[in-house]
């Protein structure tokens, strides 16, 4: 085996040569390639026209070759040098069309200070209320100075209107306005560097108001600048030169030196963003244009030179040459270049490259001229298609040359062939056959078979149409067979031989560019035939419509006809604004053509890491995009001009259902761009697109343009697995059931027992009624979800009573405040208001909801609201509401609990450290906090940062589901008043027994002087659930203290209140014994209310062993209102 050609730049290039890899197909031995940089360089020794060498490359999934660097020139310039080529090869570069970015302009030039150089305008001024005047001018750097720019005069005033700058050598260039003689201030403007700048000054006489901008940004304004009268009429406009007498007396001191073009003026003032845009955009402006620069409309003195120039519009100034721009087939972007173009070689737009071997230079030529090429691959697709060129043929292969008898079909599928058909005739019969192939092949396509029918479509679509136009019928027979064909490559069974060659082509996205090619082309031959065709196979559906605008009354909507069961949504539509926009416009007949494929979705699945389902990480979750719809598409076309026309479009799209607890879906209305960028397609693109509604199973978008459309899903994956999803569920139904539980028996206390009637208990019982109504229904929830209307049914109840159980807790914080913070502690009736709030707003709220959106009220998966489409803030918005006013509430009372714990820490531990008392402080803020939580609901909160990690999930489950469950704990079990109302009827149970005893005894007698428990007052019963301890000691200097919550007095001392009881024992033994011990000294300060009375000695139990403990208490409950003499002790009473 012997190398053709021997390189010394093996460290940097791997050769290829065709007589190495004689076996393989690809490789012809009279052409070579070379690796550099992961791609293949391959030569084609063949003279083709640009557009043919293209297509020569294309054919093998490649492109004529992209030169990004000068070191790639280098290295390009030795391998082809290398292979005794001498003449031009095409490369992938042609010379970009002209667009709004460049344009020619006459520019003129002041070559140097003279008092006889000017432009004058030949134009009659108006009288200018306010004015605005821009152009692109360049100062020569070598001259400093005054330099005129323009100067206007009227008969009656010299100095109306000028623009001067100020050049000073080493220094930004200073510009400053002149109006009717007033000077603005110079401000520092542009470098002097000699280049080109955009300078715009404008004024107007309402409060004076001018500004200059320069390159777009204003850089000095201000106010009353000549506010006396409009800019005389009847005037000069002179360009380089200051006027000294009306039209004349130039001084060369103040003259311009530089060029001078593209001055433009408006009779109004442009504001700051219109300035900007006739920078970046080049556009002129029309509103308001009083002159657009035009060169013949100057009186031009001899010496000023006139000359054209080209200039970008964001290029560097003006060029003697068009500028050009260079525009590479695979998308690349490179900067570099070497294209020489002088005034004569110029370089015309629309040419291709070539480049050159001998000198590595590159040079525009004619398209159309034949010339060899060099080709560019990416090694993995290159080295892809040795491998699949060399596998041996597939039963399909093998069925089609088993048919071909006028044809040799089969070397169309050979990947090694670069053959396409000649004409529509030929084409159409080659795709029957290979129609027919594919239905009596028994084996399924390999990967082989569909890149060369993938191939081969792509050839057909490029066919010239026009010159066969004629032969209609033929047409439509191979329009019929192309789709055939097309549905049968992207059917889903095919899904993992796309997968296998998605290095070489991205998926059925080529076919769908290469239908929607074949159409357009077709549209305009298939007009003739009939007003509708529609072409509707198992994957694809296609509709040509022509329509008369002005017959639609409505919009226009295409249906697929390939509808499975889960796409019947599946439609594309016309808005009729878009129609009436079209019929204004001027177009009265349009052709309609759609598309619909309907298996795409399936040949990208979770698992393919295509580039174009991008995956990534962000933080601690997961983001992937699937496609989860097919793909839809609609053109609309004009066929007297034969041209695609902008039309917005809405459409809906079917997807599977988004399932999963811990995913979480945002849906995306996307388009496949088919741009090429660095080789491959640019991919999804959601540019101009926007999702209108998004549910479980359909997805509508509104797109501003025409196209193919999808849904892309990109699910967030929030980390935690389906164990712990199950968890989850396990805990928050074992939550619920306790809390349910619990609330029953709660209200059962707080009804059955005789607990004083006040507006405090009243709330609590609807609060409990309705959390207790919202566990039941959530708990039953599931078994609604097969019927609509049943599921409608259970979700309005569960907005009703959960939005109630909001409303409840509202009503427990504002109750609180009454009482704490405003402390207004009457017993006024305000329970209709309370009633107000706590039912009659939510059942407003969910009467409201459901008439305004009663057809998507519901979520499609569970019983709850519509999370997609805004109806679910009908309860999100109140809880937030009701959320931050108890927190409000929470945060007055914990500061009013903080303060009164400190002085009372203050009066009654005088001798207690600073820690101590903050203890006590912190103590009692805790205990508020704790305690009032449940009943607010504030422990919703926590569920704002489930998202951020699994254990707030787990907080969120355990304290929302387990509320109830608190709420019993510390509103029932906890609760003195109940406690003490269980309390008392045990000891009138034994009281009941004591009775029994005595009737045997009638010696014994009970009497008392008072009741053995009084009922409290409306103010003794405020909140006794909330936690709080409320001290005062104004007198007696915090003897005792109160709390809300135990009806009861707290005794410093422990002994004090284990006397709190009426001990009624057997008869004493003698009658003098005492009946009571009178009062005593006033405390200490250090001590609560004590009892310091000796108990007398008397037999404690009673012949028959019975005894009564009744508890007493206090007749004044108001510590403040204490004194020694008035205070009644509690302690033991013996009576005879």
């Amino acid at each position: 085996m012997q190398f053709r050609v021997i390189l010394p730049l093996s460290e940097f290039l791997l050769f290829c040569i065709g007589a190495i890899l004689a076996d393989s197909p690809l490789l012809l031995q009279d052409r070579s390639c070379f690796l550099y940089r992961h791609h293949y360089y391959d030569y084609v020794a063949e003279e083709l026209p640009w557009a043919r060498a293209e297509r020569w490359c294309r054919q093998r999934f490649g492109f004529l070759a992209t030169v990004s660097t000068a070191e790639d020139n280098q290295k390009m310039t030795s391998f082809i040098q290398s292979m005794r080529v001498t003449k031009a090869l095409w490369i992938g570069a042609k010379i970009k069309e002209g667009g709004p970015g460049t344009f020619g302009s006459h520019i003129l030039t002041f070559s140097s200070r003279t008092d006889t150089k000017y432009a004058k305008l030949l134009k009659q001024f108006p009288q200018l209320h306010s004015v605005t005047v821009c152009a692109q001018v360049q100062f020569d750097s070598t001259y400093v100075g005054v330099s005129t720019v323009f100067s206007y005069s009227v008969p009656s005033f010299i100095n109306e209107f000028q623009l001067r700058a100020n050049i000073v050598r080493g220094q930004h260039i200073q510009l400053a306005l002149l109006v009717h003689g007033v000077h603005s201030p110079y401000s520092q403007a542009v470098d002097n560097n000699g280049r080109w700048h955009h300078l715009c000054v404008r004024w107007a006489r309402q409060g004076g108001d001018w500004a200059i901008a320069a390159d777009g940004a204003v850089i000095s304004s201000g106010e009353q600048l000549y506010v006396s009268d409009d800019i005389g009429a009847g005037g000069v406009f002179i360009v380089g030169q200051e006027q000294d007498t009306f039209g004349g007396s130039f001084k060369k001191d103040e003259s311009f030196v530089g060029n001078i073009t593209q001055l433009h003026i408006w009779d109004r003032v442009l504001n700051a963003d219109e300035i900007r845009a006739l920078v970046e955009d080049c556009l002129v402006i029309s509103l308001g244009l009083f002159f657009q620069w035009n060169i013949s409309s100057f009186e031009i003195e001899t010496s000023v030179q006139v000359h054209e120039g080209f200039s970008q519009c964001k290029g560097d100034g003006f060029q003697p040459t068009e500028p050009f721009d260079i525009l590479w087939v695979d998308g690349t972007l490179p900067r570099f270049h070497n294209i020489s173009s002088d005034v004569s070689h110029p370089v015309n737009k629309g040419e291709c490259v070539a480049f050159d071997p001998l000198t590595g230079a590159w040079e525009s030529e004619n398209c159309s001229k034949q010339k060899e090429a060099l080709c560019r691959y990416d090694k993995d697709i290159y080295e892809q298609m040795q491998n699949l060129s060399s596998l041996p043929p597939s039963p399909f292969f093998l069925q089609v040359k088993a048919n071909s008898i006028r044809v040799s079909i089969a070397d169309y599928l050979l990947l090694n062939q670069s053959d396409y058909p000649e004409n529509v005739s030929v084409a159409n019969y080659i795709t029957s056959l290979l129609c027919e192939a594919a239905d009596q092949s028994h084996a399924k396509l390999t990967s082989a078979d569909l890149l060369a029918l993938t191939r081969f479509l792509g050839n057909v679509a490029e066919l010239d149409f026009e010159s066969e136009a004629s032969n209609s019928k033929t047409i439509l027979s191979l329009a019929t067979n192309y789709i055939k064909l097309a549905s049968k490559i992207i059917d889903v069974k095919y899904s993992l031989e796309w997968l296998l060659i998605s290095e070489v082509i991205r998926g059925p996205y080529v076919i769908i560019h290469s239908v929607d090619t074949l159409a357009e082309k077709l549209s305009d031959i298939l007009f003739s035939i009939g007003p509708s065709i529609v072409l509707s196979t198992e994957n694809i559906d296609m509709q040509f419509k022509v329509s008369r605008l002005s017959s639609l009354g409505s919009d226009l909507v295409y249906k697929p006809k390939c509808l499975s069961a889960r796409n019947r949504a599946d439609e594309i539509q016309v808005p009729d604004s878009e129609m009436s926009r079209l019929l204004s416009s001027g177009y009265s007949e349009l052709i309609f053509i759609n598309a619909y494929y309907r298996s795409v979705e399936h040949h990208l699945a979770p698992h393919n890491l295509d580039s174009v389902l991008l995956a990534g990480r962000s933080d601690k979750r997961l983001q992937i995009n699937q496609l989860q719809t097919a793909v839809i598409s609609s053109t609309v076309r004009d066929p007297v001009r034969a041209r695609n026309i902008p039309t917005a479009v809405q459409y809906s799209l079917s997807h599977r259902p988004v399932v999963g607890y811990s995913k979480v879906a945002i849906p995306a209305c996307v388009f496949w761009n088919f741009s090429l960028l660095d080789g491959q397609y640019a991919g999804w693109s959601n540019q101009g697109c926007q999702v209108i509604q998004f549910e479980s199973e359909i997805t509508i978008c509104f797109c501003n343009h025409t196209t193919n459309f999808a849904v892309l899903m990109q699910f967030t994956e929030v980390q935690w697995g389906l164990e712990t999803e199950i968890i989850l569920n396990k805990l928050t139904f074992i939550g619920s059931g306790a809390s349910l539980c619990a609330l029953v028996v709660t209200l059962t206390l707080f009804t059955v027992l005789d607990i004083p009637k006040s507006d405090r208990t009243s709330i609590h019982k609807n609060l409990f009624v309705a959390l207790i109504a919202a566990q039941v229904i959530l708990l039953s929830s599931d078994s609604a979800t097969n019927s609509e209307a049943a599921c409608t049914a259970v979700t309005a109840l569960l907005h009703l009573f959960f939005m109630a159980a909001f409303a409840w807790m509202m009503v427990e914080g504002l109750l609180l405040w009454s009482k704490v913070v405003t402390v207004n502690l009457s017993e006024e009736r305000r329970m209709k208001y309370y009633y107000l709030i706590g039912w009659g707003l939510p059942v407003l709220i969910v009467t409201i909801t459901l008439a305004a959106a009663h057809d998507k009220y519901i979520s499609d998966r569970y019983c709850w609201l519509n999370v997609h489409n805004g109806v679910i803030w009908a309860f999100v918005g109140p809880v937030i509401f009701i959320i931050m006013v108890n927190i409000f509430v929470l945060t007055r009372v914990v500061l009013i609990t903080m303060s009164t714990a400190k002085r009372r820490a203050t009066m009654l531990a005088v001798n207690s450290s600073p820690i101590e008392q903050a203890y006590d402080q912190i103590r009692a803020a805790v205990k508020a906090v704790l305690v009032l939580l449940p009943i607010l609901g504030l422990t919703w909160l926590s569920g704002v940062l489930v998202p951020l990690s699994v254990v707030m999930a787990y907080i969120f489950v355990i304290l929302n589901s387990l509320q109830g469950l608190f709420i019993f704990l510390i509103y029932g079990v906890y609760n003195t008043e109940i406690r003490s109302t269980i309390k008392r009827l045990k000891e009138r149970r034994r009281a009941l027994n004591f009775s029994n005893c005595a009737t045997s005894r009638p010696s014994s007698s009970l009497t008392s002087s008072r009741p053995a428990s009084s009922p409290v007052t409306g103010s003794e019963s405020l909140a006794k659930d909330d936690g709080l301890q409320v001290t005062d000691g104004l007198n007696l200097q915090g003897i005792c203290k109160m709390s809300f919550y135990d009806n009861s007095v707290v005794y410093e001392n422990p002994a004090a209140e284990n006397e709190r009881q009426l001990s009624t024992p057997s008869l004493p033994r003698g009658p003098d014994e005492e009946l009571s011990c009178s009062s005593q000294s006033p405390v200490t300060s250090s001590k609560g209310c004590r009892a310091d009375c000796p108990v007398p000695s008397g037999r404690e139990d009673m012949e028959d062993g019975c005894s009564l403990h009744v508890p007493i208490e206090l007749e004044d409950r108001s510590c403040s209102s204490l004194n020694v003499m008035s205070l009644k002790r509690v302690g033991s009473l013996y009576l005879d």
